[in-house]
């Protein structure tokens, strides 16, 4: 399951992402005055109000005042006045052209500084960037302020020993097996060249053709109906501008898909008829021209609805050979002495697969009743983040699938975040509740587990453990890891617990 070890990620960032933020608030001016306003932003995410807590804060006038002195001295060894000799400014100077980024330097080291020491002190940990109201900041006087911030709920695990799983057979029967074994011997199958005969049922064509698209069926008939009439009229008027532009976007859409050495089975229950129908009776080296009209239920969408326009090249005719099942077969896949021990393993294999299939959706059912059996309130900022996560699984995705970047951005975002959120609460709450039930049952992630899985990450991506453990490390992303593994074995240890 995702969902733990991505939420886990977001509540160990947003402990770092804690002092930029509050930086971030107050990058403008801080000559004295009252910041009787909340900093909000149009954009600014609204707070789970049974998360939200709010501090005041305030830093004792001396500390402000050295602060701020030092700051000025700063400012003086790095100041370029006509005038003054480098390093040589005097203090009023500065503080008459420079005092309101003096201001704001003291305020963005001091406000984070003094915040991350009062949630200490009142032993609470931010989920959220703290949102910074009421600052106080005159000269001689404390600067005070007070931070608004999510913090995790307390949560009781109810009913986590009380869940129970489904025992479902893995066993395979001998009709799985004898289909099993029959992919296998299609997958060895050999193509043997037929001379000088036509293609009948049963044949494979080895074919080369280009495709035009005419668009959709009615658009095809229209086209059909227009060149009838054209053709009846025998307008020999110039074209006009707008035929000129039609006649463009045609060609465009109409340019042909080539493909080569392809393979068609003549009656085969995956071909479609249309091909089987026009090639059936062809002899290598015969052409056929002939339109396919796909059904708008045709299982790639690229092509249901549509009218295609096929020039076919017949470049072979063959036979599909299928290897026997014995002994001998069972050598040539190379790791079996006898076709025994390849029954053996094929069994061994689905069996494995069907455990872990089972496995992985009993998981999903035990996350579903514990989410169920607990509620409790959420922070917003977690729910963001999970929705920004499962976004950007879902680009990574499309553009895998060759979607371009410029067809990403003109995706309706809001209504992509919407259509996200009841996802991302329950992957939350059961990363949460995972987090939970872990330290109730004293479950942690060794090093020796950290160990394998750097490894693992290290083989895929082809770099050292020790290389990437640093940069892991640098990255904050060690605590993250070891997040989500002490959270798979809150898993674990329900699934055996329930089994």
């Amino acid at each position: 399951m995702s969902s733990p070890e991505t939420e886990t990620d977001n509540k160990s960032e947003t402990k770092q992402d804690t002092s930029e933020a509050i930086a971030e608030q107050h990058g403008h001016d801080h000559e004295g005055h009252d910041h009787a306003h909340a900093h909000t932003h149009d954009t600014e995410m609204p707070m789970n109000e049974a998360c939200k807590r709010e501090i005041s804060v305030e830093i004792p006038a001396d500390v402000v005042s050295k602060f701020t002195e030092k700051t000025i001295k700063k400012y003086q060894k790095l100041a370029r006045i006509p005038g003054f000799r480098a390093g040589k400014v005097p203090s009023t100077i500065i503080k008459s052209r420079f005092m309101d980024d003096v201001r704001s330097e003291v305020v963005d080291a001091l406000i984070p500084e003094h915040f991350r020491a009062e949630v200490e002190k009142q032993g609470l940990i931010p989920v959220s960037q703290p949102r910074v109201t009421d600052l106080h900041f005159h000269e001689n006087d404390p600067l005070k302020f007070k931070a608004v911030f999510e913090v995790l709920p307390e949560i009781n695990v109810a009913g986590y020993t009380e869940l129970k799983t489904e025992k479902k057979d893995i066993s395979v029967s001998e009709d799985e097996l004898t289909e099993a074994l029959k992919s296998l011997q299609e997958r060895q199958a050999a193509y043997d060249a037929v001379e000088d005969r036509e293609l009948q049922d049963g044949d494979y064509a080895q074919i080369s053709f280009s495709g035009t698209a005419k668009g959709t069926k009615a658009v095809a008939e229209k086209k059909a109906e227009i060149a009838s009439k054209k053709k009846a009229e025998k307008n020999n008027d110039p074209p006009t501008v707008q035929d000129a532009i039609n006649q463009k976007v045609e060609e465009e859409i109409a340019k042909p898909v080539e493909v080569n050495e392809v393979l068609v089975e003549i009656g085969g229950k995956n071909t479609v008829k249309d091909f089987s129908d026009n090639l059936r009776g062809a002899k290598p080296g015969d052409e056929r021209n002939f339109d396919v009209t796909y059904p708008d239920d045709f299982n790639d969408q690229r092509l249901a609805g549509q009218v295609m326009s096929y020039a076919v090249k017949i470049q072979g005719v063959k036979k599909k050979n299928v290897p026997e099942l014995n002994d001998e077969f069972a050598k040539e896949l190379g790791e079996f002495a006898t076709l025994e021990e390849l029954k053996s393993r094929i069994r061994e294999n689905m069996e494995a697969e069907r455990k872990h299939e089972i496995e992985h959706a009993e998981k999903e059912k035990l996350i579903d009743e514990l989410v169920a059996k607990n509620d409790f309130p959420v922070p917003q900022a977690l729910i963001e983040r999970q929705i920004d996560v499962r976004l950007e699984r879902g680009f990574r995705a499309l553009a895998a699938q060759g979607m371009r970047t410029d067809d990403m951005r003109k995706m309706n975002f809001d209504r992509l975040r919407s259509a996200q959120k009841d996802a991302a609460v329950r992957e939350v709450k059961a990363s949460l509740l995972l987090d939970r039930i872990a330290e109730l049952e004293n479950l942690d992630a060794t090093e020796e587990d950290i160990d394998k899985e750097l490894e693992s990450a290290a083989a895929q991506s082809k770099q050292s453990v020790e290389a990437l453990r640093s940069r892991l490390t640098k990255e904050g992303s060690l605590a993250r890891l070891r997040d989500r593994i002490r959270n798979e074995k809150a898993l674990d240890f329900l699934y055996s617990r329930s089994a």
